[in-house]
């Protein structure tokens, strides 16, 4: 490739919770046993690809609103796509494409990852190669993919003005447009990485205004959402408004602050609405509520940033997300705290482990999850529960496994970040109350879980978890996680796993 995908490493920064395992042989089960034999990464082969799912509807333990019904809500749901990791890179078979040849590997790269065992610790679903125009073709499966989950579109970032990234974004813009021209698509500039004149800038954004995807208010506005946006002041950024005005294209200009206490006042003149970039931590949202009270009483309206977990293995950082509690808290704090629009950070952000979108490792799992708080946060009603169906989330190591004898340097907690822990989580979603047998490696546990949604946290065992809900001697929803938890590894992979009953 010409181009490398990914950005350079000393762009790689969010310092509150953005961008930038066990052995990574198990990435593709049998498939890649003879790529990684080499490498000593091997870990557990057996039957570790995604069992082929359900359609979305059957899938999920409620029945998701039509499209119409979400999008006549006024509360959108956007999720934040980083354009160096398509489904694809190179159109090669999973075995051997460019994510296994260079990025979850440590010698991938010309060794470039190799202090810290490779760049990602997961990839998105392995998709087959295809003839045509394959690169459009998988941005289309994407759009699919989220607008299926009841999303409203994307908030895309820009992280460069010429270039393979670049092009993906037109190619985004492009897919949209052929799959649902409902599905919107939100320009973000991203100021850790652009670094242009306001003139500049705005005539590229214009161009790809000139989309029918790319979003804008009922009013006609175009929607701008950088990221970073404090990296220049509001002087900066009247010039870009003013030059878009030249153009004929009016701004709502919708600012991500990496520290939006300190930008707030200032940059209200010039904003039609607020975000934050937030934390990867559940015990840190309690900011969330003043957040969202101060844009209001500034007149306006705020994003939330909901998120599922942050691990970067190039950074040498992770949070702890708690098994699920750090995406039920953010959602819940939209839904509470009175967000008027939502954003996922991210949907496929792999090099900072804080993917939505179907991977290998997850599946769905936290896009089906999210869909469920979704429904609530745009309709104001929590959807009915019609299928039983558990959750389980847990590591593949113990977060005080203190070495991985292959990784030179090791992640650390954030400071700030909850204490680490390790628990298996079960989060069942039953029609009505159930018992559920559990067996977290060799050891056993049985508890009594209430309708609706709850969850249960067991302690982490080396091996599989396997969860069992029975009601009334019949079993109505059963799953096992595909990879073993183990307290000896050769790679440090911090990140949760996840799989559902229902795929």
């Amino acid at each position: 490739m010409t181009e490398h995908p990914a950005r350079p490493t000393p762009r790689r920064r969010r310092p509150t919770g953005r961008r930038r395992r066990t052995a990574l042989g198990a990435l593709f089960g049998l498939l890649l046993i003879g790529l990684i034999a080499g490498t000593g990464l091997a870990r557990d082969q057996e039957d570790t690809a995604p069992r082929a799912g359900r359609t979305t509807a059957a899938a999920l333990p409620f029945d998701l609103p039509s499209a119409d019904v979400l999008r006549n809500s006024p509360h959108p749901v956007f999720a934040h796509y980083f354009p160096p990791y398509p489904l694809s890179l190179d159109n090669q078979p999973a075995e051997h494409d460019y994510y296994a040849r260079n990025y979850l590997t440590p010698h991938g790269e010309q060794g470039k990852h190799a202090a810290y065992c490779g760049l990602l610790r997961d990839r998105p679903l392995p998709v087959p190669p295809t003839s045509g125009d394959w690169q459009l073709a998988n941005l289309e499966r994407e759009v699919r993919t989220a607008r299926d989950a009841g999303l409203d579109g994307f908030t895309v970032d820009i992280l460069s003005l010429a270039g393979t990234n670049r092009q993906r974004v037109d190619m985004l813009l492009r897919a949209a447009q052929r799959v649902d021209p409902g599905f919107r698509i939100v320009l973000m500039p991203d100021m850790t990485s652009l670094h242009t004149d306001p003139r500049t800038l705005a005539d590229q954004l214009a161009r790809l205004a000139a989309s029918p995807s790319a979003y804008r208010l009922a009013d006609g506005r175009l929607v701008v959402s950088p990221f970073k946006a404090e990296a220049q002041d509001p002087a900066w950024w009247d010039q870009v408004i003013a030059r878009l005005r030249d153009h004929g294209i009016g701004t709502a200009l919708v600012p991500v602050f990496l520290d939006f206490r300190a930008n707030a006042e200032r940059f209200a003149p010039i904003s039609h609405a607020f975000s934050s970039w937030g934390n990867r931590s559940y015990t840190r949202q309690n900011n969330v509520p003043g957040d969202i009270q101060l844009a209001h009483s500034l007149g306006k309206k705020w994003m939330q940033a909901v998120s599922v977990q942050d691990a970067r293995p190039n950074q040498g950082i992770y949070d702890e997300a708690g098994n699920t509690a750090t995406l039920r808290s953010t959602w819940n704090h939209a839904i509470s705290d009175g967000a008027d629009w939502v954003q996922l950070t991210t949907w496929n952000d792999y090099s900072e482990g804080s993917q939505f979108a179907p991977s290998l490792h997850n599946g769905h799992t936290y896009l089906d999850i999210s869909s469920y708080y979704l429904t609530r946060f745009k309709t104001g009603a929590w959807p009915q529960i019609v299928r039983d169906t558990v959750y389980v989330t847990s590591r593949v190591q113990f977060a005080d496994a203190g070495s991985a004898s292959r990784q030179p340097r090791l992640m650390r907690p954030r400071a700030g970040t909850a204490p680490p822990r390790d628990q298996v989580e079960l989060l069942t979603f039953l029609t009505a109350p159930a018992t559920v047998s559990a067996r977290v490696g060799t050891v056993p546990h049985t508890y009594r879980a209430p309708a609706g949604a709850y969850a249960q946290y067991l302690p982490l065992s080396p091996g599989r978890t396997e969860a069992v809900v029975r009601r009334a001697g019949d079993t109505v929803a059963a799953v096992t996680t595909r990879y073993p938890a183990r307290r000896t590894v050769t790679v440090q992979d911090l990140q949760y796993y996840g799989v559902s009953s229902g795929r």
